[in-house]
């Protein structure tokens, strides 16, 4: 599924995994990342080892996995290790350690996947009108191919 067709959906739901389905099953539910961090996402079971992931880099602040809907040929998610639901989540209440540890690991894995060379794109969606499907602060990492412009209008 193309990423533009999901901004279709109905305003005020996404995709998530639902904690009682097996994995690849999802519901729609509403995302606010102004809301508490929900424990119970993704994510936060991937970083809690409940749900296995093909790992691209681990350390003490990011984690980065081949995405499971890969949209160019490397599409790899870096997610920081602390409870954050968006950027602006994790510029307020994220340390100065983890900010900077996460910054280098988004740069870590473009370098370690090659695709500085040739050039990648980052993109981290942030709540209802950017399509944010999770709601635990991640950067896509998109590469291996010309991505075309930025926005399809």
């Amino acid at each position: 599924m193309a990423i533009f067709a999901r901004l279709n959906r109905p305003r005020g739901t996404h995709n998530r995994l639902d904690r009682g389905a097996p994995v690849g099953r999802f519901e729609p539910m509403p995302i606010d990342p102004t809301e508490p961090y929900d424990e119970g996402n993704i994510f936060a079971r991937i970083l809690r080892g409940e749900i296995p992931c093909k790992k691209v880099y681990e350390d003490d602040h990011a984690l980065a996995f081949h995405d499971i809907n890969p949209l160019s040929p490397t599409h790899v998610l870096v997610i920081p290790k602390g409870a954050y639901v968006s950027w602006d989540d994790f510029s307020e209440r994220g340390t100065n350690e983890e900010i900077a540890g996460f910054v280098r690991a988004v740069g870590k894995v473009a370098r370690e996947c090659g695709l500085v060379a040739d050039g990648y794109r980052l993109l981290a969606n942030v709540g209802l009108d950017s399509g944010q499907e999770v709601p635990h602060l991640h950067v896509h990492i998109f590469g291996g191919r010309p991505l075309g412009p930025m926005l399809a209008g």
